[in-house]
């Protein structure tokens, strides 16, 4: 199996709510270790560069809003399959479908404040990262 990266978010609605320690946690539990993390408060125009690919979707300003509104916390986390892994972790977008224990299931209230956002692609992980980490910044 292999070793990659992916960077998790914990968005605005769980930082409020002091859910970082558990989600870290959980994270860990399921052998997934960090290798960057910063808690930080993104403006609109951070958000809308980080989502652009979503820029002419009908819920790109609620959604860039939404994670402009409050401190979240970005991390890289590693281990076998991160991606696939982290993505089990985090359950379906929708927590009303998210698998039970799942992050979103235990977490989200919304389809919008889902807790977290996880990459969903190799290449993707990697713009991702590099959007908020320098390489320097990973161990």
């Amino acid at each position: 199996m292999a070793i990659q990266r992916t960077l998790s978010i914990i968005k605005p609605d769980a930082t409020d709510r002091h859910l970082i320690g558990k989600i870290i946690a959980r994270f860990e539990e399921e052998g997934l270790s960090i290798c960057a993390l910063r808690k930080i408060h993104l403006s609109k125009r951070e958000a809308e560069g980080f989502y652009a690919v979503h820029r002419e979707r009908p819920f790109f300003g609620e959604l860039t809003d939404f994670m402009s509104s409050g401190p979240c916390v970005v991390m890289v986390l590693e281990g076998e399959n991160a991606i696939l892994r982290n993505r089990e972790i985090m359950g379906a977008t929708n927590p009303a479908e998210a698998a039970e224990g799942t992050l979103r299931n235990l977490y989200a209230t919304s389809i919008g404040n889902n807790a977290v956002h996880g990459s969903d692609a190799p290449e993707t992980a990697a713009v991702e990262i590099a959007y908020f980490f320098r390489a320097t910044e990973l161990h």
